[in-house]
């Protein structure tokens, strides 16, 4: 999915006006009347860079740019406004992260300079993403290691999570620490002997309380790592069950976060479809039955849905085909910006599969 330039002003003159000039360097922008519907916009596009006015009806620039801090912090956020007004420049540097601030009416090749500078740091940002993604999934990969059976499960257990987020309507940034936490949401393995990990038989209470705490142990490494809260969510909390009756804090319901919920279907599910050392993999119709009668106990019941809907028997896209970023999108938006400037100037019954 290409990064986008956004612009969000309640006056549609200055819309057009956006869209004509971006356009005159080949460029389309997508423009938003208002924060709210601005809001929806990052729901179904990834957003580099937003240039929002301050004065519009319900949420202001300062509300909505303050927002996007939890819903895309990476976007690169400027905030415009027709009045010059100090407390709130001040607000937004120190309360929004707003990347720059510009008076009304800019000069052409000054909002164009400013983008451009937005996607550089969009690019830069998120080159040093893609080699923090391959730190994390080979660290993920590692930890597969101690249980050969479980190979490849980090990387499908991601992809069936994306799938779902998606059409869930998941923020496009929130799908990405999906992305992470479920490549890392086994990482407190990495204390669970290698004996209990390959057990043929099973466990003793001993050797299931043991394998429970590999989910505080994973949240001690994502804290250590200062990974966001999403990712920490899926590593801490994959294994409560909807009905409360999980672990480790016996959370139930909605209180269970939305991200959690999403990863412990997809982690059920492909468990129950891998080869482990006491049993077969079911078939793929037969898991997803399996998913299904889980539905309202261990799993939340609107997750299970969206899940039969969208997730195939079949072969899967891989987790980068999914991934949620496209950098050099980004880089190719300022390089035409560029150019064109110079040239105008379950519980153990399931087992191991659903508590390791």
């Amino acid at each position: 999915m290409a990064a986008e330039i956004l612009f969000v002003d309640d006056s549609k003159l200055t819309l057009q006006c956006s869209k004509d000039l971006f356009l005159s360097k080949g460029i389309k922008i997508l423009t938003a009347n208002d924060a709210a519907e601005a809001l929806e916009l990052f729901k179904l596009h990834e957003i580099a860079v937003v240039v929002s006015d301050n004065h519009m009806p319900g949420m202001s620039g300062l509300e909505f740019l303050s927002e996007l801090r939890t819903v895309s912090p990476d976007t690169v956020k400027v905030l415009i406004s027709a009045y010059v007004d100090l407390p709130t420049a001040l607000a937004a540097i120190n309360n929004s992260e707003v990347f720059r601030y510009l008076l009304k009416p800019w000069n052409d090749e000054e909002i164009l300079d400013v983008v451009k500078e937005g996607l550089r740091r969009y690019r830069l940002i998120h080159t040093i993403r893609r080699e923090d993604e391959s730190v994390l999934r080979s660290l993920a990969q590692t930890i597969e290691l101690k249980d050969p059976s479980t190979k490849g499960h980090c990387d499908r257990v991601a992809v069936f999570a994306l799938m779902i987020a998606d059409a869930l309507g998941i923020a496009k940034e929130t799908q990405r620490q999906i992305k992470f936490g479920s490549w890392l949401h086994d990482c407190g393995k990495i204390g669970v002997s290698e004996f209990i990990l390959n057990s043929t038989s099973r466990l003793s209470d001993p050797e299931f309380e043991t394998m429970k705490m590999h989910t505080y142990w994973g949240a001690d490494l994502a804290e250590k790592a200062h990974l966001s809260d999403v990712a920490r969510n899926i590593i801490r909390l994959h294994h409560e069950r909807y009905d409360g009756t999980g672990y480790p804090d016996g959370l139930s319901g909605e209180a269970i976060p939305i991200e959690t919920r999403i990863v412990s279907v997809a982690d059920i599910y492909d468990a129950l479809t891998m080869d482990r050392p006491y049993r077969k993999g079911y078939p793929c119709p037969e898991a997803r039955d399996m998913v299904r009668a889980l539905s309202g106990t261990t799993l939340d019941p609107e997750i299970v849905k969206v899940f039969l809907t969208v997730v195939p028997d079949g072969p899967l896209p891989c987790s980068e085909e999914l991934s949620v970023g496209n950098a050099l999108s980004a880089a190719e938006k300022e390089i035409s910006i560029s150019s064109h400037g110079n040239r105008a100037g379950l519980d153990q019954g399931f087992r191991a599969e659903t508590i390791s």
